[in-house]
């Protein structure tokens, strides 16, 4: 069993990066290169702008190549719960940008060329209790007649085509959703933005920002550099040179294993539709089959700010067992990859995205749901800095800070603890 990303490692490396020192004057910096850094990236430099890119590590390296490889649409969670709390109006904006975010993945991935098995395949959330399939029908009502017409409820004997489980009661279909291969899509929309005129540094984290007349000055370990604006889109993985976002941001681990490839036999057995299936429990898990064939299986194993191999490899014996527990027939498959990583939180679990006080902008906080918002929001945003248009969804969302958090999440092993209770009795 390898303790590596399954996307990094089954994805060609990205040969594309500026080497030598990061001085220079730039109209943009983007801070972070996952999905969110390089789509802006990318449509900052097709706007005509003089862009760069720092990523502290390798591109794709952060949670975009450390997910379950789902482009899912629609709303996560209760679009009702969601009209509550947002209101009516911006829980139908952000329904339909996530719906838009699986459409923009999608074009990119033609216009740029990009070989990295994008299909759509629909999702399925999964009722994991009968109590938690009446409020999946309930919402699905909702959606069905307010936002969302290609949507279907799917009955425990309907479920008998889609996954050979007895675990689950039930489920919501949403048809637009998709897959693709993560660590071929880093590789490729890295080097679309190079190719549309941007320049990207890897091994060059920020390390202290100004402000200053003009824009800001950024330092690097490789140099120091100006830029008129900045686009931060770091995530969990956002460094002390940021505090003001580490306040708002809760790095969260999640984890993932795949298991070798299954035959044609085994496919049949337990997953004969391709689809991405998502538990309904607090504590759940995530799964689907990669372009190879392989059970990719995660979700929160343990609430932790740790990724490491001893870590994952805790996290990864949770994981087994879950998938043992879902699939019996499954439970004496090899497992090839076990891995880690952060994913960025926020503490109403809904994105944040615009223009800080600073005069910083922001896309993160996609809350373990960024795979297909990131992108999106990094042309949004984009747009918005080149002055072409501004149809963020999010923007004036109010985000404050975490009481008591100053960017090392103390409290997640109660917030565990409050999770797993909510699932033993509900």
């Amino acid at each position: 069993m390898r303790f590596a990303s399954y996307w990094h490692d089954t994805a060609p490396a990205f040969t594309g990066a500026t080497a030598g020192p990061t001085d220079g004057t730039w109209d943009v910096a983007v801070v972070g290169g996952g999905f969110t850094g390089l789509s802006a990236a990318r449509t900052l430099a097709m706007g005509g702008a003089k862009v760069v890119l720092l990523e502290a590590g390798t591109i794709g390296s952060g949670a975009s190549g450390r997910n379950g490889g789902h482009l899912n649409n629609g709303l996560a969670h209760s679009f009702t719960a969601a009209k509550a709390h947002l209101g009516p109006e911006r829980a139908v904006a952000l329904y339909r940008a996530l719906d838009a975010s699986v459409d923009h993945v999608e074009r990119t991935v033609a216009d740029e060329g990009i070989a990295c098995d994008f299909k759509r395949v629909g999702k399925l959330k999964l009722a994991s209790k009968p109590a938690h399939f009446d409020a999946i029908a309930r919402n699905f009502d909702v959606v069905h007649r307010e936002v969302d017409p290609d949507t279907a409820l799917l009955s425990r004997d309907d479920l008998k085509g889609e996954v050979r489980s007895d675990a689950f009661h039930g489920a919501m279909l949403s048809k637009k959703s998709a897959v693709m291969h993560m660590g071929r899509y880093a590789t490729g929309l890295a080097e679309a933005a190079v190719r549309r005129g941007a320049t990207i540094f890897e091994k060059a984290p920020v390390t202290a920002l100004r402000r200053e007349a003009g824009g800001f000055v950024l330092q690097t370990p490789r140099g120091t550099l100006t830029a008129k604006e900045v686009l931060v889109a770091t995530g969990a993985y956002t460094t002390g040179a940021f505090g003001w976002f580490r306040r708002r941001i809760i790095p969260v681990g999640s984890f993932i294993v795949a298991t070798r490839p299954l035959s044609d036999v085994e496919v049949a057995g337990a997953l004969p539709r391709e689809r991405t299936f998502v538990t309904s429990m607090n504590i759940g898990n995530y799964f689907r089959l990669s372009p190879d064939r392989r059970l990719i299986f995660g979700g929160r194993a343990r609430f932790s700010a740790v990724s490491n191999q001893q870590s994952d490899a805790r996290s990864g014996a949770i994981l087994r067992a879950g998938l043992a527990e879902l699939f019996p027939q499954l439970a004496t498959v090899d497992v090839d990859y076990c891995w880690g990583g952060l994913v960025d939180m926020t503490k109403d679990r809904y994105p944040r995205a615009g223009r800080n006080e600073d005069g910083l902008w922001y896309a993160m906080g996609y809350s373990g749901h960024g795979a297909q918002m990131s992108g999106y929001m990094g042309a949004t945003l984009a747009r918005a800095i080149l002055g072409q248009q501004d149809d963020n969804p999010l923007k004036g969302l109010s985000w404050p800070a975490v009481p008591g958090h100053l960017g090392q999440p103390w409290f997640l092993p109660i917030v565990g603890f409050y999770y797993k209770m909510l699932d033993r009795f509900q």
